[in-house]
């Protein structure tokens, strides 16, 4: 859910490093392909290009423009759908979202054992709903800005940002 994702970190005063945080689901998860659901704006196809090259498989939902001109591109259904088409091609998924909305995907995955994480971005403030499902479900990326904190000389440090593996 990368709306929620990114204005939940941003909240918390911070950018999120996304090739950090993709390197850290891959070592710390095993993930085999992280989908990042966004809706599409034309003018951001840098952003896009820059989140495939991280290791993102983008999933575009077409956005609107309501009457204050403020742009919509909720993605919700396009998870839920993109989560029951690949599910049996994974063990496990891991799930980024606050969003309580997708507490129904959460639950069934929880039911059938086929989810591994859910990843809450902002600890101070994500659904109720959510905060209903079993602990040892969820961890807050709120609790890793020191590994996934964006700098402008974040990847001119060190060659491989993100070690969660001996």
């Amino acid at each position: 859910d990368g709306q929620n994702l990114n204005l939940s970190v941003r909240e918390l005063g911070w950018k999120i490093d996304y090739r950090r945080f993709f390197v850290y689901m891959k070592e710390k998860y095993d993930i085999k392909k992280a989908y990042y659901f966004i809706g599409f704006i034309e003018s951001n196809e840098i952003l896009y290009k820059f989140l495939q090259e991280c290791g993102f498989v983008l999933i575009f939902k077409p956005t609107l423009r309501g009457p204050e001109g403020k742009v919509k591109g909720n993605c919700d259904a396009e998870f839920v759908l993109q989560a029951m088409i690949d599910y049996k091609e994974y063990d496990k998924a891991v799930i980024v979202t606050g969003d309580g909305d997708f507490t129904c995907l959460v639950k069934y995955f929880i039911e059938k054992g086929k989810l591994r994480k859910l990843l809450v971005p902002n600890q101070k403030r994500y659904s109720s709903l959510l905060k209903k499902m079993p602990s040892g479900y969820i961890a807050f990326i709120s609790d890793l800005k020191n590994k996934l904190k964006y700098s402008k000389n974040s990847h001119k440090k060190e060659k491989n940002p993100v070690r969660t593996k001996p």
